[in-house]
């Protein structure tokens, strides 16, 4: 969709019109990416939010860090969102650094997102927190997550699974149980790996 790569097949569409037919300033507003790698810059956290927005208000930084579950956080930092972040953001976690991401692309406030397994290197009880951000983020937008831990799809309108590179099945999580194919398998096998309370 961002065109990274182009499809070998076939076309995929924003609003119809083929994102090969499209320039990439107008791809980019279009969509947003929020991957499981988070990209922080050696500057504040104001000016790492404002990459997104350059012209965003303080008011609209605080909304934004709010609906990403960060603002607290950055809110009790000594230099609150002066604070610099440090080279690669080293002075924050990967589930602070996930929020700061999901906050810099509820700035862009694009109409496509994109989710790139955007919680798989956080716990349990963190990953609650950037779903909580997520979900925000999600309102209102084509939302495409692509994701190994199936907690984080379990209410997609859609669920496409792959196996091999191939499309093998397709429907909601309750059609999908129903079908007792590849994605019942999984979701049996994460049922057996969830620790026991």
């Amino acid at each position: 969709v961002p065109r990274l790569y182009d499809g070998t097949g076939g076309r995929v569409t924003l609003d119809g019109v083929d994102v090969r037919d499209l320039d990439f300033d107008t791809l980019a507003r279009a969509v947003g990416v929020v991957s499981q790698e988070t990209y922080l810059f050696h500057a504040s956290v104001a000016d790492n939010l404002r990459f997104a927005k350059p012209d965003a208000t303080d008011e609209e930084l605080h909304a934004a860090a709010r609906a990403a579950q960060i603002h607290d956080h950055i809110a009790a930092l000594p230099d609150g969102y002066d604070t610099v972040v440090g080279e690669r953001g080293h002075r924050f976690s990967g589930g602070e650094k996930q929020r700061l991401a999901i906050a810099r692309t509820i700035l862009r406030d694009p109409p496509v997102l994109i989710l790139d397994e955007a919680t798989s290197a956080l716990d349990t009880r963190t990953e609650r927190a950037v779903q909580e951000a997520i979900d925000a983020l999600s309102a209102n937008r084509t939302t495409l997550t692509i994701a190994h831990r199936l907690s984080t799809i379990r209410g997609a309108d859609q669920i496409v699974v792959l196996d091999a590179g191939r499309a093998v099945e397709r429907g909601t999580h309750e059609e999908l149980l129903e079908r007792d194919g590849r994605y019942a398998a999984l979701v049996r096998r994460d049922a057996q790996l969830e620790p026991t309370r």
